[in-house]
This record gives C-alpha cells, sequence and structure tokens, in this order.
C-alpha cells in the first residue's frame, strides 16, 4: 500500500500532463499517478523515461534485461512487473528471465549480455564500475549506446528506489 495518497487525476493542475502520459503510456500506471503528485517532477520524468525507454538507439531487448535486472537487484517487484512483459515482447527469453538471478552461472546469456548485466550488478550494488569493464562494452556498443546503456541503469535505479521509498504497488487501489 503506498505510503501517501495517489494523485487526482482529474485536478486541472495535471489535467494537461495526465493527457500526455495516456497519449505516449496507453494509460497512467500507479508510478505516474505518485509522480503527478508534483507535476514539475512527473513531466521530468516522463521527459527523461520516455528517451530512455522510447528515443534511444540502445537495443530493446537489452534495455529491458537491465531494467528487469535493476529491478531484481533492488526488490521492486512493481518494476519487474511492469517490465518483463516487455522484455519478452523486445525478444529476451523466458529462459533468461528465469536465469537473471544466477546469470553468471547461466548459459542463457551471451558474452555481451553478461557484460551488459556485470555493468547493471556493479552500478547498482558498488556504484563504481570497474574501468575494464567499460572498455570490454567498446567492442559490444558506441559511445552513444554506451550512454544510453548507464542512463537505463541509472534511470531504472532511480525508479526502483522511488516505488520502494513510497511503497507503489500493482495491486494499490487508487
Amino acid at each position: 500500500m503506498a505510503r501517501i495518497p495517489y494523485a487526482d487525476l482529474n485536478s486541472g493542475d495535471v489535467k494537461p500532463l495526465v493527457d500526455r502520459i495516456v497519449a505516449e503510456r496507453g494509460s497512467v500506471l500507479h508510478l505516474y499517478q505518485m509522480l503527478l503528485n508534483s507535476p514539475p517532477i512527473a513531466e521530468g520524468w516522463l521527459n527523461y523515461l520516455t528517451a530512455v525507454r522510447q528515443k534511444a538507439k540502445l537495443n530493446g531487448a537489452i534495455r529491458e534485461l537491465v531494467i528487469v535486472r535493476v529491478a531484481q537487484i533492488n526488490g521492486a517487484q512493481y518494476e519487474a512487473d511492469q517490465h518483463i512483459p516487455i522484455a519478452l515482447k523486445e525478444g529476451v527469453t523466458q529462459q533468461q528471465v528465469d536465469a537473471l538471478a544466477d546469470w553468471e552461472r547461466s548459459n542463457a546469456f551471451n558474452e555481451t549480455e553478461k557484460r551488459v548485466l556485470a555493468l547493471t550488478d556493479q552500478m547498482t550494488r558498488q556504484v563504481h564500475v570497474d574501468p575494464k569493464l567499460v572498455e570490454g562494452l567498446k567492442s559490444d556498443f558506441d559511445n552513444q549506446e554506451i550512454v544510453e546503456l548507464v542512463a537505463t541503469v541509472a534511470a531504472y535505479n532511480m525508479v526502483s528506489r522511488f516505488l520502494e521509498a513510497l511503497g507503489i504497488h500493482s495491486d494499490d487501489p487508487r
């Protein structure tokens, strides 16, 4: 159960942003309904996450693999619930989803995916990343994709921390 009330979607000051969210995302998820308690934060969040998810060059399967892994490490079930179906649509296999918790020992991931998951784990758990790991990613991705990869890990750590701090869950009544 959320720790503070969700925003009123019919309030005049949030209505234009609600309409934009519905146009871009199809509906207002619990996350955005909570964010709408602060329209400036909701708008900035929407702009950033739209860039990460819909405008970036980074491969969708890699992006979603990272997002689900961040959710898993941070215990953010809402985030995982939202992104596992997207991951499967982007080409992540069910075998990979099932093996994600123990990816280092799994043969479900290729070497590029393992480097991406190592980056995700290091950024999420230690913040600091081994420079050799970033160097290794240069053989898999160009500079734009590396920036987008790092930005995706960072962004979804932000998402999971927001969700968990405010106790946002998929089954919350709104």
